[in-house]
């Protein structure tokens, strides 16, 4: 997203006049998209931003981890395998899926959970998988 001061936009729409005539422009129209997200307790997930905030700083998370989190988060309180989060986020089948969502949810844990060790938001079910308790 580029954003431009008031006399950056003004040259920018010199230039734009300038070469109007010479080729073919279409006006496109934008609407504000509302901010979306998912909000806990010292915890948001601002999805229209891509932006995990935990107790009012930002959360730096990889790829996975993000989309790991957007999909438990999406999924409150439901007991999900390794093989359903693994086949969501990596957009794959597998059968050794095991230690890529072991390591993501570790990593995960370590970045939002007040104490890694003892997880508040994503909880193991054990035999089973995970679920996220906002």
């Amino acid at each position: 997203m580029l954003t431009l001061d008031e006399q950056e936009e003004k040259a920018i729409d010199k230039i734009i006049s300038a070469i109007a005539d010479h080729i073919s422009l279409e006006t496109v129209q934008t609407i504000p998209v509302p901010v979306s997200g998912m909000f806990f307790p010292g915890l948001e997930i601002r999805q229209s931003q891509h932006r995990v905030i935990q107790d009012g700083k930002e959360v730096n998370l990889t790829r996975l981890e993000y989309s790991t989190l957007v999909f438990l988060a999406s999924n409150p309180g439901i007991v999900l395998t390794q093989t359903q989060i693994f086949e969501a986020v990596w957009n794959m089948d597998s059968d050794s899926c095991h230690s890529s969502v072991v390591n993501v949810i570790c990593n995960l844990r370590k970045k939002i959970e007040p104490d890694s060790k003892n997880p508040v938001y994503i909880k193991t079910v054990l035999g089973v998988g995970y679920k996220f308790n906002g």
